[in-house]
Protein backbone atom coordinates (compact mmCIF):
# COMPACT_ATOMS: atom_id res chain seq x y z
CA UNK A 1 0.00 0.00 0.00
CA UNK A 2 2.64 2.35 -0.20
CA UNK A 3 2.32 4.03 -3.28
CA UNK A 4 -1.73 4.31 -1.85
CA UNK A 5 -0.98 6.18 0.73
CA UNK A 6 2.03 7.85 -1.16
CA UNK A 7 -1.15 9.29 -3.53
CA UNK A 8 -3.13 10.50 -0.77
CA UNK A 9 -1.11 11.62 2.10
CA UNK A 10 -1.06 15.46 0.76
CA UNK A 11 -4.66 15.19 0.75
CA UNK A 12 -4.42 14.06 4.60
CA UNK A 13 -2.37 17.51 5.16
CA UNK A 14 -5.09 19.65 3.93
CA UNK A 15 -7.34 19.34 6.83
CA UNK A 16 -4.51 20.25 9.28
CA UNK A 17 -3.70 23.06 7.35
CA UNK A 18 -7.15 24.29 7.37
CA UNK A 19 -6.70 23.87 11.19
CA UNK A 20 -3.87 26.06 11.88
CA UNK A 21 -4.69 28.63 9.64
CA UNK A 22 -5.00 31.34 12.21
CA UNK A 23 -2.36 29.76 14.55
CA UNK A 24 0.57 31.78 12.48
CA UNK A 25 1.33 32.08 8.64
CA UNK A 26 3.90 29.62 9.13
CA UNK A 27 2.29 26.79 10.49
CA UNK A 28 1.03 25.64 7.43
CA UNK A 29 3.63 26.00 5.01
CA UNK A 30 5.27 23.48 8.06
CA UNK A 31 2.70 21.24 7.72
CA UNK A 32 3.20 20.78 4.16
CA UNK A 33 6.64 20.22 4.71
CA UNK A 34 6.03 17.72 7.01
CA UNK A 35 3.52 15.35 4.80
CA UNK A 36 6.19 15.89 1.62
CA UNK A 37 9.01 14.94 3.66
CA UNK A 38 7.05 11.65 4.78
CA UNK A 39 5.60 10.98 1.55
CA UNK A 40 9.44 11.43 0.55
CA UNK A 41 10.29 8.62 2.61
CA UNK A 42 7.43 6.58 2.10
CA UNK A 43 8.10 6.66 -1.99
CA UNK A 44 12.39 6.22 -1.13
CA UNK A 45 11.58 3.08 1.02
CA UNK A 46 10.56 1.48 -2.22
CA UNK A 47 13.91 2.26 -4.17
CA UNK A 48 16.01 -1.19 -3.13
CA UNK A 49 13.11 -3.40 -4.64
CA UNK A 50 12.74 -1.17 -7.89
CA UNK A 51 16.49 -1.85 -8.31
CA UNK A 52 16.28 -5.67 -7.70
CA UNK A 53 13.06 -5.81 -9.66
CA UNK A 54 12.72 -3.22 -11.90
CA UNK A 55 9.22 -1.94 -10.50
CA UNK A 56 6.78 -1.80 -8.17
CA UNK A 57 3.16 -2.21 -9.13
CA UNK A 58 -0.14 -2.19 -6.73
CA UNK A 59 -3.60 -2.83 -8.08
CA UNK A 60 -6.84 -2.63 -6.15
CA UNK A 61 -10.13 -3.51 -8.33
CA UNK A 62 -12.13 -0.12 -7.32
CA UNK A 63 -14.30 -0.19 -10.14
CA UNK A 64 -15.06 -3.78 -12.23
CA UNK A 65 -17.61 -2.56 -14.13
CA UNK A 66 -14.59 -0.41 -16.52
CA UNK A 67 -12.54 -3.04 -16.36
CA UNK A 68 -10.32 -0.89 -14.72
CA UNK A 69 -8.50 -1.55 -11.39
CA UNK A 70 -6.49 0.98 -9.83
CA UNK A 71 -3.08 0.18 -10.62
CA UNK A 72 0.32 2.20 -8.90
CA UNK A 73 3.05 1.74 -10.88
CA UNK A 74 6.27 2.75 -10.21
CA UNK A 75 9.74 2.08 -11.68
CA UNK A 76 13.40 3.70 -11.85
CA UNK A 77 12.00 6.91 -14.50
CA UNK A 78 8.94 7.29 -12.19
CA UNK A 79 10.69 7.15 -8.66
CA UNK A 80 13.67 9.75 -10.15
CA UNK A 81 10.79 12.13 -11.20
CA UNK A 82 8.60 12.61 -7.82
CA UNK A 83 11.29 12.37 -6.13
CA UNK A 84 12.71 15.39 -7.38
CA UNK A 85 9.34 16.81 -7.42
CA UNK A 86 8.76 16.18 -3.72
CA UNK A 87 12.51 17.87 -3.08
CA UNK A 88 11.42 20.87 -5.22
CA UNK A 89 7.74 21.22 -3.67
CA UNK A 90 9.39 21.05 0.06
CA UNK A 91 12.35 23.60 -1.09
CA UNK A 92 9.40 26.16 -2.92
CA UNK A 93 6.98 26.06 0.65
CA UNK A 94 10.12 26.98 2.86
CA UNK A 95 11.18 29.63 0.20
CA UNK A 96 7.72 31.26 0.45
CA UNK A 97 7.45 31.01 3.51
CA UNK A 98 9.12 34.23 3.90
CA UNK A 99 9.02 35.41 0.18
CA UNK A 100 5.21 35.81 0.38
CA UNK A 101 5.10 36.75 4.22
CA UNK A 102 3.31 39.92 3.31
CA UNK A 103 0.78 37.94 0.87
CA UNK A 104 -2.74 37.97 2.41
CA UNK A 105 -4.77 33.95 3.10
CA UNK A 106 -1.21 32.31 2.78
CA UNK A 107 -2.69 29.14 3.96
CA UNK A 108 -5.09 28.41 0.68
CA UNK A 109 -1.86 28.96 -0.91
CA UNK A 110 -0.23 26.02 0.75
CA UNK A 111 -3.84 24.34 0.58
CA UNK A 112 -3.70 24.73 -3.34
CA UNK A 113 -0.23 23.33 -3.06
CA UNK A 114 -1.35 20.08 -1.45
CA UNK A 115 -3.80 19.63 -4.08
CA UNK A 116 -1.32 20.30 -6.93
CA UNK A 117 0.96 17.55 -4.95
CA UNK A 118 -1.88 15.16 -5.47
CA UNK A 119 -2.21 15.31 -8.90
CA UNK A 120 1.24 15.13 -10.07
CA UNK A 121 2.33 12.31 -7.70
CA UNK A 122 -0.88 11.01 -9.41
CA UNK A 123 0.76 11.65 -12.83
CA UNK A 124 3.89 9.81 -12.11
CA UNK A 125 2.95 6.67 -10.23
CA UNK A 126 -0.77 5.75 -11.79
CA UNK A 127 -1.03 3.09 -14.37
CA UNK A 128 -4.62 3.56 -14.79
CA UNK A 129 -5.55 6.07 -17.18
CA UNK A 130 -8.53 7.31 -15.85
CA UNK A 131 -6.46 8.28 -12.66
CA UNK A 132 -4.01 9.76 -14.74
CA UNK A 133 -6.17 11.46 -16.75
CA UNK A 134 -7.66 12.88 -13.38
CA UNK A 135 -4.45 13.87 -12.65
CA UNK A 136 -3.27 15.51 -15.32
CA UNK A 137 -6.64 18.08 -15.43
CA UNK A 138 -6.39 18.14 -11.47
CA UNK A 139 -3.05 20.07 -11.93
CA UNK A 140 -4.80 22.76 -13.68
CA UNK A 141 -6.98 24.15 -11.14
CA UNK A 142 -4.91 24.83 -8.39
CA UNK A 143 -2.02 26.16 -10.53
CA UNK A 144 -4.34 28.68 -12.64
CA UNK A 145 -5.42 29.76 -9.09
CA UNK A 146 -2.23 30.37 -7.87
CA UNK A 147 -0.87 32.12 -10.49
CA UNK A 148 -3.98 34.21 -10.54
CA UNK A 149 -4.24 35.35 -7.10
CA UNK A 150 -0.62 35.25 -6.13
CA UNK A 151 1.13 36.27 -9.07
CA UNK A 152 2.31 40.04 -9.97
CA UNK A 153 0.96 42.58 -12.54
CA UNK A 154 -1.33 40.72 -14.87
CA UNK A 155 -1.26 37.50 -13.52
CA UNK A 156 -5.50 36.19 -13.88
CA UNK A 157 -4.51 37.08 -17.65
CA UNK A 158 -1.67 34.66 -17.58
CA UNK A 159 -3.67 32.14 -15.53
CA UNK A 160 -6.58 32.50 -18.01
CA UNK A 161 -3.84 31.95 -21.28
CA UNK A 162 -2.61 28.60 -19.07
CA UNK A 163 -5.84 27.60 -18.75
CA UNK A 164 -6.93 27.53 -22.02
CA UNK A 165 -3.81 26.30 -23.86
CA UNK A 166 -3.49 23.31 -21.23
CA UNK A 167 -6.93 22.50 -21.26
CA UNK A 168 -7.05 22.54 -24.83
CA UNK A 169 -4.41 20.58 -24.79
CA UNK A 170 -6.20 17.89 -21.90
CA UNK A 171 -9.12 17.52 -24.51
CA UNK A 172 -6.58 15.64 -27.35
CA UNK A 173 -5.34 13.25 -24.74
CA UNK A 174 -8.87 12.70 -23.77
CA UNK A 175 -9.63 12.05 -27.07
CA UNK A 176 -6.73 9.86 -26.96
CA UNK A 177 -7.60 7.56 -24.14
CA UNK A 178 -10.95 7.61 -24.90
CA UNK A 179 -9.83 5.92 -27.98
CA UNK A 180 -7.99 3.08 -26.20
CA UNK A 181 -11.06 2.50 -24.25
CA UNK A 182 -13.39 1.58 -26.70
CA UNK A 183 -10.34 -0.46 -28.81
CA UNK A 184 -9.49 -2.28 -25.65
CA UNK A 185 -12.28 -2.36 -23.37
CA UNK A 186 -9.51 -1.42 -20.15
CA UNK A 187 -8.21 1.56 -19.19
CA UNK A 188 -5.04 0.09 -17.47
CA UNK A 189 -2.01 0.75 -19.09
CA UNK A 190 -0.57 -2.89 -19.17
CA UNK A 191 -3.41 -4.42 -19.97
CA UNK A 192 -4.30 -1.73 -23.13
CA UNK A 193 -0.61 -2.18 -24.63
CA UNK A 194 -1.61 -5.88 -24.97
CA UNK A 195 -4.59 -5.32 -26.56
CA UNK A 196 -4.33 -2.07 -28.61
CA UNK A 197 -1.56 -4.94 -30.65
CA UNK A 198 -5.26 -6.33 -32.63
CA UNK A 199 -6.39 -2.33 -33.85
CA UNK A 200 -6.24 -1.19 -36.86
CA UNK A 201 -2.93 0.86 -37.53
CA UNK A 202 -4.41 4.07 -39.10
CA UNK A 203 -6.43 4.13 -35.44
CA UNK A 204 -3.16 3.87 -33.86
CA UNK A 205 -1.30 6.33 -35.40
CA UNK A 206 -4.00 9.03 -35.20
CA UNK A 207 -4.24 8.16 -31.14
CA UNK A 208 -0.55 8.40 -30.85
CA UNK A 209 -0.42 12.21 -32.65
CA UNK A 210 -3.56 12.82 -30.42
CA UNK A 211 -1.62 11.86 -27.14
CA UNK A 212 1.47 13.57 -27.80
CA UNK A 213 0.10 16.62 -28.89
CA UNK A 214 -1.48 17.03 -26.11
CA UNK A 215 1.11 16.54 -23.88
CA UNK A 216 3.45 19.00 -26.10
CA UNK A 217 1.08 21.53 -24.67
CA UNK A 218 2.17 20.65 -21.48
CA UNK A 219 5.38 20.63 -21.71
CA UNK A 220 5.51 24.17 -23.65
CA UNK A 221 7.08 22.47 -27.28
CA UNK A 222 7.20 24.99 -30.10
CA UNK A 223 4.27 26.21 -31.57
CA UNK A 224 2.20 25.25 -28.65
CA UNK A 225 4.51 26.91 -26.54
CA UNK A 226 2.52 30.45 -26.01
CA UNK A 227 1.21 30.15 -22.60
CA UNK A 228 4.40 29.46 -20.50
CA UNK A 229 5.93 32.56 -20.95
CA UNK A 230 3.56 35.12 -19.33
CA UNK A 231 2.39 31.84 -16.70
CA UNK A 232 5.81 31.48 -15.38
CA UNK A 233 7.07 35.38 -15.45
CA UNK A 234 3.66 36.05 -13.28
CA UNK A 235 3.86 33.36 -11.04
CA UNK A 236 5.61 33.98 -7.81
CA UNK A 237 8.81 32.63 -7.91
CA UNK A 238 7.59 29.10 -5.56
CA UNK A 239 5.38 28.60 -7.72
CA UNK A 240 7.32 29.73 -11.02
CA UNK A 241 9.68 27.12 -9.69
CA UNK A 242 7.36 24.04 -9.85
CA UNK A 243 6.07 25.05 -12.94
CA UNK A 244 9.15 24.76 -14.93
CA UNK A 245 10.73 22.73 -12.49
CA UNK A 246 8.04 19.30 -12.51
CA UNK A 247 4.56 20.29 -14.35
CA UNK A 248 6.00 20.73 -17.39
CA UNK A 249 8.53 18.15 -17.05
CA UNK A 250 4.98 15.84 -16.73
CA UNK A 251 4.22 16.35 -20.24
CA UNK A 252 7.50 14.49 -21.11
CA UNK A 253 7.31 11.90 -18.64
CA UNK A 254 3.50 11.27 -20.52
CA UNK A 255 5.25 11.15 -24.07
CA UNK A 256 7.67 8.33 -22.83
CA UNK A 257 5.18 6.36 -20.77
CA UNK A 258 2.07 6.76 -22.47
CA UNK A 259 2.81 7.54 -26.12
CA UNK A 260 6.45 5.85 -26.89
CA UNK A 261 5.74 3.71 -24.30
CA UNK A 262 2.26 2.46 -25.04
CA UNK A 263 0.95 3.06 -28.38
CA UNK A 264 4.10 4.00 -31.03
CA UNK A 265 6.17 0.10 -30.41
CA UNK A 266 2.13 -1.19 -31.53
CA UNK A 267 3.16 1.27 -35.15
CA UNK A 268 4.28 -1.81 -37.47
CA UNK A 269 4.75 0.52 -40.53
CA UNK A 270 8.56 1.48 -40.30
CA UNK A 271 8.03 4.53 -42.55
CA UNK A 272 5.13 6.39 -40.19
CA UNK A 273 7.40 5.38 -37.29
CA UNK A 274 10.54 7.32 -38.99
CA UNK A 275 8.04 10.11 -40.28
CA UNK A 276 6.92 10.25 -35.79
CA UNK A 277 10.38 10.25 -34.29
CA UNK A 278 11.67 12.80 -37.26
CA UNK A 279 8.98 14.84 -36.40
CA UNK A 280 9.82 15.04 -32.90
CA UNK A 281 13.57 15.52 -33.23
CA UNK A 282 12.70 18.70 -35.33
CA UNK A 283 10.24 20.12 -33.43
CA UNK A 284 12.66 19.31 -30.07
CA UNK A 285 15.68 21.26 -32.38
CA UNK A 286 13.39 24.19 -33.09
CA UNK A 287 12.33 24.66 -29.52
CA UNK A 288 15.83 24.46 -28.00
CA UNK A 289 17.06 27.38 -30.49
CA UNK A 290 13.66 29.44 -30.20
CA UNK A 291 14.17 29.33 -26.22
CA UNK A 292 17.52 30.00 -26.29
CA UNK A 293 17.44 33.04 -28.52
CA UNK A 294 14.27 34.75 -27.62
CA UNK A 295 16.42 34.39 -23.75
CA UNK A 296 19.08 35.90 -24.89
CA UNK A 297 17.47 38.82 -26.48
CA UNK A 298 14.82 39.46 -23.40
CA UNK A 299 15.60 41.63 -20.25
CA UNK A 300 13.15 40.56 -17.48
CA UNK A 301 14.66 38.40 -15.48
CA UNK A 302 12.15 36.03 -15.04
CA UNK A 303 10.60 35.61 -18.92
CA UNK A 304 14.77 35.08 -19.67
CA UNK A 305 14.49 31.76 -17.35
CA UNK A 306 11.26 31.09 -18.39
CA UNK A 307 12.33 30.58 -22.11
CA UNK A 308 14.97 29.10 -21.27
CA UNK A 309 12.16 26.39 -19.91
CA UNK A 310 11.44 26.11 -23.42
CA UNK A 311 14.50 25.46 -25.06
CA UNK A 312 15.40 22.77 -22.21
CA UNK A 313 11.93 20.84 -23.04
CA UNK A 314 13.49 20.74 -26.43
CA UNK A 315 16.45 19.22 -25.60
CA UNK A 316 13.79 16.61 -23.42
CA UNK A 317 11.91 16.16 -27.01
CA UNK A 318 14.90 15.60 -28.96
CA UNK A 319 15.93 12.88 -26.52
CA UNK A 320 12.82 11.37 -26.34
CA UNK A 321 13.31 11.44 -30.30
CA UNK A 322 16.16 8.97 -30.14
CA UNK A 323 13.49 6.10 -28.91
CA UNK A 324 14.33 3.04 -28.67
CA UNK A 325 17.89 4.58 -28.46
CA UNK A 326 18.81 3.59 -24.40
CA UNK A 327 21.34 6.18 -24.29
CA UNK A 328 18.89 8.89 -25.78
CA UNK A 329 16.23 8.14 -23.43
CA UNK A 330 18.19 7.90 -19.74
CA UNK A 331 19.69 11.23 -21.24
CA UNK A 332 16.06 12.57 -21.52
CA UNK A 333 14.93 11.25 -18.16
CA UNK A 334 17.74 12.30 -16.47
CA UNK A 335 17.97 15.80 -18.48
CA UNK A 336 14.03 16.09 -16.80
CA UNK A 337 15.38 15.44 -13.32
CA UNK A 338 18.39 17.82 -13.65
CA UNK A 339 16.41 20.19 -15.27
CA UNK A 340 14.00 20.32 -12.22
CA UNK A 341 16.67 20.79 -9.68
CA UNK A 342 18.90 23.55 -11.92
CA UNK A 343 15.79 25.57 -13.42
CA UNK A 344 13.48 25.05 -9.79
CA UNK A 345 16.72 26.43 -8.28
CA UNK A 346 17.20 29.46 -10.68
CA UNK A 347 13.56 30.70 -10.11
CA UNK A 348 14.17 30.96 -6.51
CA UNK A 349 17.17 32.88 -7.33
CA UNK A 350 15.19 35.12 -9.80
CA UNK A 351 12.63 35.43 -7.19
CA UNK A 352 15.42 36.38 -4.49
CA UNK A 353 16.51 38.69 -6.53
CA UNK A 354 13.53 40.34 -7.32
CA UNK A 355 12.24 40.39 -3.38
CA UNK A 356 15.60 42.32 -2.56
CA UNK A 357 16.16 44.91 -4.81
CA UNK A 358 12.53 45.60 -6.33
CA UNK A 359 13.86 45.43 -9.82
CA UNK A 360 13.05 43.06 -12.66
CA UNK A 361 15.00 44.25 -15.54
CA UNK A 362 18.86 42.94 -15.62
CA UNK A 363 19.42 46.19 -17.27
CA UNK A 364 18.87 48.06 -14.09
CA UNK A 365 20.73 45.62 -11.94
CA UNK A 366 24.27 45.00 -11.71
CA UNK A 367 26.78 44.91 -8.82
CA UNK A 368 25.11 42.60 -6.89
CA UNK A 369 27.72 39.78 -6.48
CA UNK A 370 29.48 41.87 -3.63
CA UNK A 371 25.86 42.72 -2.24
CA UNK A 372 24.40 39.32 -2.35
CA UNK A 373 27.06 36.75 -2.59
CA UNK A 374 25.26 33.80 -1.39
CA UNK A 375 22.63 34.45 -3.86
CA UNK A 376 25.19 35.07 -6.48
CA UNK A 377 27.31 31.92 -5.89
CA UNK A 378 23.94 29.89 -5.76
CA UNK A 379 22.55 31.38 -9.09
CA UNK A 380 26.00 30.52 -10.89
CA UNK A 381 25.54 26.99 -10.10
CA UNK A 382 21.80 27.28 -11.62
CA UNK A 383 22.38 29.52 -14.59
CA UNK A 384 25.90 27.11 -15.26
CA UNK A 385 24.09 23.92 -14.67
CA UNK A 386 21.29 25.07 -17.43
CA UNK A 387 23.90 25.74 -19.52
CA UNK A 388 25.30 22.44 -19.24
CA UNK A 389 28.47 23.71 -17.61
CA UNK A 390 30.72 20.04 -16.86
CA UNK A 391 30.71 18.91 -13.44
CA UNK A 392 27.11 20.35 -12.94
CA UNK A 393 23.70 18.44 -13.58
CA UNK A 394 22.79 19.14 -16.78
CA UNK A 395 25.86 18.55 -18.39
CA UNK A 396 25.63 14.78 -17.68
CA UNK A 397 22.14 14.43 -19.24
CA UNK A 398 22.80 16.58 -22.45
CA UNK A 399 25.98 14.25 -22.89
CA UNK A 400 23.70 10.98 -23.13
CA UNK A 401 21.74 12.39 -24.99
CA UNK A 402 24.16 13.46 -27.61
CA UNK A 403 25.70 10.07 -27.35
CA UNK A 404 22.41 8.60 -28.19
CA UNK A 405 22.08 11.23 -31.22
CA UNK A 406 25.28 9.90 -32.87
CA UNK A 407 24.44 6.33 -32.21
CA UNK A 408 21.41 6.53 -33.72
CA UNK A 409 22.94 8.30 -36.77
CA UNK A 410 24.88 5.35 -37.48
CA UNK A 411 22.32 3.81 -38.54
CA UNK A 412 20.36 6.91 -40.39
CA UNK A 413 21.89 9.95 -41.18
CA UNK A 414 19.69 12.36 -39.61
CA UNK A 415 19.94 11.90 -36.30
CA UNK A 416 23.78 13.25 -37.12
CA UNK A 417 22.06 16.36 -38.22
CA UNK A 418 19.67 17.02 -35.44
CA UNK A 419 22.76 16.23 -33.07
CA UNK A 420 25.10 18.48 -34.53
CA UNK A 421 22.09 21.05 -34.18
CA UNK A 422 21.76 20.32 -30.50
CA UNK A 423 25.23 20.97 -29.46
CA UNK A 424 25.03 24.10 -31.44
CA UNK A 425 22.00 25.20 -29.63
CA UNK A 426 24.27 24.65 -26.29
CA UNK A 427 26.73 27.66 -27.64
CA UNK A 428 22.97 30.06 -27.23
CA UNK A 429 22.48 28.87 -24.39
CA UNK A 430 25.85 29.44 -22.80
CA UNK A 431 25.22 33.15 -24.12
CA UNK A 432 22.43 34.04 -22.76
CA UNK A 433 23.44 32.38 -19.27
CA UNK A 434 26.65 34.61 -19.41
CA UNK A 435 24.87 37.99 -20.50
CA UNK A 436 22.11 37.46 -17.49
CA UNK A 437 24.92 36.21 -15.01
CA UNK A 438 26.85 39.55 -16.33
CA UNK A 439 24.09 41.46 -16.05
CA UNK A 440 22.89 40.78 -12.86
CA UNK A 441 25.98 40.25 -10.96
CA UNK A 442 29.06 41.49 -12.35
CA UNK A 443 28.54 44.41 -14.52
CA UNK A 444 28.95 48.27 -12.60
CA UNK A 445 26.22 48.41 -9.62
CA UNK A 446 23.24 50.47 -10.07
CA UNK A 447 21.39 49.21 -6.75
CA UNK A 448 23.00 51.48 -3.67
CA UNK A 449 21.76 48.78 -1.35
CA UNK A 450 20.53 44.80 -1.81
CA UNK A 451 21.78 42.43 0.47
CA UNK A 452 21.16 38.29 0.80
CA UNK A 453 17.77 36.89 1.92
CA UNK A 454 16.44 35.88 4.78
CA UNK A 455 17.19 32.38 6.21
CA UNK A 456 14.38 30.62 5.41
CA UNK A 457 14.86 32.03 1.37
CA UNK A 458 18.51 31.28 2.06
CA UNK A 459 18.29 27.49 3.11
CA UNK A 460 16.88 25.93 -0.28
CA UNK A 461 18.74 27.70 -2.37
CA UNK A 462 21.57 26.43 -0.27
CA UNK A 463 19.73 22.75 -0.63
CA UNK A 464 18.79 22.89 -3.90
CA UNK A 465 22.58 23.93 -4.99
CA UNK A 466 24.16 21.50 -3.30
CA UNK A 467 21.22 19.03 -5.35
CA UNK A 468 22.72 20.10 -8.72
CA UNK A 469 26.67 19.71 -7.86
CA UNK A 470 25.75 15.92 -6.66
CA UNK A 471 24.00 15.19 -9.69
CA UNK A 472 26.74 17.06 -11.74
CA UNK A 473 29.44 14.88 -9.92
CA UNK A 474 27.82 11.71 -8.73
CA UNK A 475 24.97 10.53 -11.56
CA UNK A 476 25.65 7.08 -11.07
CA UNK A 477 23.13 6.26 -8.32
CA UNK A 478 20.62 8.06 -10.44
CA UNK A 479 21.34 7.30 -13.80
CA UNK A 480 21.38 3.30 -12.20
CA UNK A 481 17.89 3.83 -10.79
CA UNK A 482 16.97 5.44 -14.41
CA UNK A 483 18.50 2.18 -16.47
CA UNK A 484 16.69 -0.40 -13.96
CA UNK A 485 13.29 0.59 -15.98
CA UNK A 486 12.03 -0.84 -19.32
CA UNK A 487 12.62 2.08 -21.52
CA UNK A 488 12.95 1.15 -24.64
Amino acid sequence: MILLVAFLLPLLSIPFVYISRKESKRRPAGIIVIFSILDLILLLSIAPEILSEGKHVESYYWMPMLGAPLTLFADGVSLSLVVVTLLLIISSIIFASDYMENNGSLWQFYLLIALLTVGLVGVFITANLMIFYFCWEFMLIPTYFIIGEWGYRESYRAAFKFFIFTHAGAVAVLLGIGAIYLLTGTLDIFQAKELLAAAPQDFLKWIFIALTLGFAVKMAIVPLHMWLPDAHSEAPAPMSALLSGVIIEAGAYAILRVSLGTVFPLISDISVNAQILYAMSILGVISAFYGAMTALAENDIKRIVAYSSISHMGYALFGLSLYPCVEGIIGAVLHLVNHAASKGLLFLNAGAIMKQTGIRDINKMGGLASKMPLTAFSTAISSFSIAGIPSLACFISEFFMFMGGFQAGGSDSFYYATTALMIIATVFSLAYVLRFFWKVFLESSKIEKAKDPTILMSIPMIFLSLVVVFLGIWSGPIIHLISSAEIS
